[in-house]
């Protein structure tokens, strides 16, 4: 498997974990962007449904 995905994901934790970027303010309209999105339903994915379980 490839894992570069892996790689790039804690590269920007990394980054995202220094001191001198955390202390920047985030812009308000982010932060409210981020609010609605987490507030609305989660996705039910039934277009993507398959009639068979794991059970079965």
């Amino acid at each position: 498997m490839d894992r570069r995905w892996l790689a790039a994901l804690v590269d920007a934790m990394e980054q995202a974990a220094r001191p001198e970027v955390r202390n920047v303010p985030c812009d308000v309209s982010l932060i409210s962007a981020a609010t609605a999105h987490l507030a609305r339903p989660a996705p039910t994915f039934a277009h993507c449904a398959s009639a068979y379980s794991l059970r079965n």
